[in-house]
C-alpha cells in the first residue's frame, strides 16, 4: 500500500514563494560576483578560474586566493536544488575566508537531469580532490542548501574522497542543508532529480554512518522554511548519537538567502564557523549548551 504525504512537500522547499523580490536574486548574485572578480583582478589579487576536474564542461573549479601563503583551502559549493546555478554566482562569498588566509574553491558541477544526484556527489569529490591537491594544509568543507548535502556526503561512509584528502578535513559547516532527501520524492522538481526511494535513501546523510567523527557544524537561518530547520536538527541530532561532535545553530531570523550574506564578511559569526579554529571538545561542549 503506497500512503499519500500528509504535508505539501513542494510549499516545504518552496524558499523563493515565501521570500519576496526573490526571483530577483540570482541575477543580482551573478553581477555582484561579477564586479567583485573584476575588483580582484584590478587589485592584482591572484584568482584562477575555470580549473578542470573532468572532462564535462561544468567539471571546473575557481580559487580565490588569499594575499599570503594559504592557510589551508575552503571549499564552498554552491546550491539550487542540484539544477540550478553555477559558480560564477557566488564568488564574493570567498571574501570572507579569503581575508582571514584561505584559498576558497568554489565548484561547479553537472546539473539535473543531465546528472543524478549521486553522480554530483562523485564529482564534488572529483573537485575537492583536485583542489587539494593545488593547496597544502587542511581543508574546510562548506555547501549551502543542495551544496549542504553535496559537503555533508564527504563526510559519510561511502565518501567519494580518497583517505589521505578526507583525512584532511578540519570541519564541515552545512548551511541549510537538505540531509533528508526522501520528501523530495513527493516534490514536482523531482520530475528534474529523476530521485528514487533507493538513491534517497543512499544520498541522504542522516541514514549514513559518518566515515569518522570530524568536527560539523550544521547552519540555518530562523526565518527560513520549517522543513530546513527540521532537516537542520535533524542531521545534529542522528550524528550526535554516533559520537560525531556536532553543533547545531539556528541564527537569527534569516531566511534562506540571507543567511549565508555572512561568508562575505570576515569578521561574521558564520565566516568564523566556516574557517576559524575548532576543536572536538568545544563542539561537544556547544552542543550540550544548546540541548
Amino acid at each position: 500500500m503506497t500512503l499519500e504525504p500528509l504535508c505539501d512537500w513542494d510549499d516545504a522547499f518552496a524558499n523563493m514563494k515565501h521570500v519576496a523580490n526573490s526571483g530577483e536574486l540570482p541575477a543580482f548574485w551573478a553581477a555582484r560576483a561579477a564586479a567583485y572578480r573584476a575588483d580582484l583582478q584590478a587589485g592584482g589579487q591572484r584568482l584562477e578560474l575555470d580549473i578542470p576536474y573532468g572532462n564535462h564542461p561544468r567539471e571546473k573549479l575557481d580559487i580565490v586566493w588569499p594575499d599570503d601563503t594559504p592557510r589551508g583551502i575552503a571549499v564552498f559549493v554552491h546550491g539550487g536544488f542540484w539544477m540550478r546555478l553555477e559558480k560564477g554566482h557566488w564568488t564574493d562569498f570567498a571574501e570572507g575566508a579569503r581575508a582571514k588566509g584561505w584559498a576558497v574553491c568554489l565548484p561547479s558541477y553537472t546539473l539535473a537531469p543531465e546528472a543524478r544526484i549521486h553522480e554530483i556527489t562523485a564529482q564534488i569529490g572529483r573537485a575537492i580532490s583536485t583542489a587539494a591537491g593545488l593547496v597544502d594544509g587542511p581543508i574546510r568543507l562548506s555547501g549551502h542548501s543542495a551544496g549542504g548535502h553535496l559537503a555533508t556526503r564527504m563526510l559519510c561512509s561511502d565518501t567519494p574522497l580518497p583517505g589521505p584528502v578526507f583525512e584532511r578535513i578540519a570541519h564541515t559547516l552545512s548551511i541549510s542543508g537538505l540531509h533528508d532527501l526522501r520528501p523530495l520524492l513527493h516534490t514536482a522538481m523531482n520530475r528534474t532529480l529523476n530521485l528514487d526511494l533507493e538513491e534517497a535513501r543512499a544520498e541522504s546523510a542522516v541514514l549514513a554512518q559518518p566515515a569518522a567523527a570530524a568536527p560539523l557544524t550544521c547552519w540555518v537561518g530562523g526565518g527560513e522554511r520549517p522543513e530546513f530547520i527540521r532537516q537542520t536538527r535533524l542531521l545534529t541530532d542522528m550524528w550526535a548519537g554516533l559520537d560525531v561532535p556536532v553543533r547545531c545553530e539556528v541564527e537569527g531570523d534569516h531566511n534562506h538567502f540571507t543567511i549565508i550574506e555572512g561568508l562575505r564578511e570576515p569578521d561574521s559569526p558564520i565566516t568564523a564557523a566556516f574557517v576559524d579554529s575548532v576543536t572536538q571538545d568545544q563542539l561537544q561542549h556547544e552542543a550540550g549548551a544548546d540541548t
